[in-house]
């Protein structure tokens, strides 16, 4: 680790591929956001689709941390792993993560924790064409700047409490956030996939994490263990939106479920 780079492998594919251009797309997805009326929540829940069907619903869930901009030093992102078998989480040998936006630091001190748990490990074959990941680095460039490092870690077959455990190890003080990278259901029709997804949202809400699985959410382990650190803390999860492709004018009959949420601490 230190100049390796993990290069941009979906831009020009789920966003915009110039610096400019892209620079654009987000932010004219943030201001399309509704404004933040409370402070900025620890975590949240974002969709990592194209930016064409699943970016406003993403834009809601960051646009939630401009309040703490200039605060928040450090993101945790977990997603799931689309591309290759992992047991466990795999950690990404670079020191750096690309977007045509720049490059974002990967945080040492919070990789070296990580991977102190025998079930994380060093895998860049999982991190090299993952989109989970990588889908939530402009939103972050955008929202918090240049300068703020990243954890990414991309789960596999794991349980939701040792993703809890590893997410609790480096869930930090409020200068650090959690970016929790997943889609909603996946490939029903829209009024089925609307249904379905409402009960997945409630769950949530609900803090209900081992009712998740891959029909709720293709994250649902990374949602799950976020949701386990929720039950040890005094915290509170909202929705904030749901969606599906079809909003974005895809075809009724085959969607995607897009979801944004919060995570919010309290006071015990």
């Amino acid at each position: 680790m230190g100049d390796k780079v993990r290069a941009a492998a979906v831009a020009g594919q789920f966003y915009t591929g110039g610096g400019d251009a892209l620079r654009r797309e987000v932010d004219e997805l943030l201001e399309a956001a509704p404004k933040p009326d409370e402070p900025a929540p620890k975590a949240i829940i974002a969709p990592h689709a194209g930016f064409m069907f699943s970016g406003r619903v993403a834009a809601t869930a960051y646009a939630c941390f401009l309040p703490a901009g200039g605060r928040i030093r450090r993101v945790v992102i977990l997603g799931p792993s689309h591309f290759v078998p992992i047991r466990g989480l795999a950690a990404s040998s670079a020191g750096w993560f690309e977007t045509p936006l720049g490059q974002l630091r990967v945080d040492r001190p919070g990789l070296d924790t990580a991977l102190d748990f025998p079930s994380v490990e060093i895998n860049d074959a999982a991190h090299a064409r993952e989109h989970s990941i990588e889908t939530q680095l402009p939103f972050i460039q955008r929202v918090l700047g240049d300068d703020v490092t990243i954890v990414p870690l991309v789960v596999g077959d794991a349980t939701p409490s040792t993703v809890g455990r590893v997410l609790a190890a480096i869930w930090g003080d409020d200068e650090t956030a959690i970016a929790i990278s997943s889609d909603l259901s996946h490939f029903h029709d829209d009024h089925n996939a609307r249904h379905l997804d409402k009960a997945t949202a409630r769950a949530i809400e609900g803090l209900r994490g081992s009712e998740l699985g891959p029909g709720n959410a293709c994250g649902f382990l990374p949602v799950a263990g976020l949701l386990w650190n929720a039950e040890q803390t005094a915290a509170t999860v909202h929705t904030l939106q749901l969606a599906t492709s079809a909003d974005a004018g895809a075809p009724p009959d085959r969607v995607v479920g897009y979801g944004a949420f919060t995570l919010h601490e309290h006071a015990a």
